[in-house]
């Protein structure tokens, strides 16, 4: 119970609930157009700094643009791309996962083959590639981030299809006459639905962190729409000067990264009954 009602969950919860809410509110709560140029109000510091503004509680960039509206926009891109990818990412390895461990043979061999292939090659070096050669864009984006991502889910589902598809009751209900799709939609997937939550719960920090990278290089979100890994790339020329641009925006960003990683584990502590039994001994 300790670790289900722990300080670090309940403030991951508080941190993540906060951020989906500011998300989904930012049209209405942020204090400034969060593009809006303002050179004579640019490195700003923050309110309690000398020389701070309250209007401008975290200060401004190198345009003048307030830091708290770019960061509260940020979120909504962080948010939106890291759901879109997972999405993306568990639909495609979850059915190739599940085709390769229930049916076996050349297809798991197949597409066993092409998720080793993937592995070859660094996940940042091939979605820089892919988005060089595409374009940068928001679709484009969000396409190359999940499609990077499948084969974690295609080895997890793999590996709970193959110890579930010999089990007895898969076993009775072959033999009285159900087809495959039946085993699979209504027996296979729910019983390895926990395990692949988990990964997507800590796969969510990977896509989020994985955007920033690629805004921060100028292959993701293009200017002048607010992005984490975007003003990481603004700040870096001020960290002298004006440290608090990148500043904030980073410290957003792992505190994003570490709540999904804490919930996960959460999720799989409760959900994993091997660790429970562990817990009542």
């Amino acid at each position: 119970m300790s670790k289900r009602l722990s300080p670090l969950v309940v403030g991951s919860w508080l941190i993540l609930l906060g951020l989906i809410a500011t998300a989904l509110l930012s049209p209405y709560i942020v204090p400034h157009n969060p593009i809006r140029e303002r050179l004579i109000d640019r490195l700003l510091p923050p309110a309690w700094a000398e020389d701070g503004e309250w209007r401008y509680v975290l200060g401004t960039d190198h345009l003048g643009r307030d830091l708290v509206s770019r960061i509260i926009y940020g979120s909504r891109v962080s948010l939106v791309v890291g759901f879109a990818a997972v999405a993306i990412g568990g639909a495609l390895g979850v059915a190739l996962g599940v085709a390769a461990g229930f049916l076996g043979g050349r297809t798991d061999e197949i597409i066993m083959a092409v998720a080793d292939m993937q592995l070859a090659f660094p996940t940042i070096l091939l979605a820089i590639a892919i988005i060089a050669v595409l374009g940068p864009s928001f679709i484009n984006l969000v396409m190359v981030i999940g499609i990077s991502g499948w084969v974690t889910y295609a080895r997890i589902a793999r590996g709970q299809v193959l110890s579930l598809r010999e089990k007895e009751f898969v076993e009775a209900i072959r033999a009285q006459g159900g087809s495959q799709w039946r085993i699979v939609w209504r027996h296979i997937l729910p019983n390895i639905l926990p395990a692949l939550i988990v990964v997507a719960t800590l796969d969510l920090a990977r896509t989020i962190i994985l955007e920033s990278t690629l805004s921060f290089l100028g292959l993701g979100i293009q200017p002048p729409t607010p992005s984490w890994g975007g003003m990481l790339s603004d700040g870096r020329e001020y960290l002298l000067s004006a440290w608090w641009i990148a500043t904030f925006p980073g410290v957003a960003l792992m505190l994003t990264a570490l709540s999904f990683n804490r919930l996960g584990d959460w999720i799989r502590d409760v959900t994993d009954p091997r660790l429970r039994r562990t817990e009542l001994r």
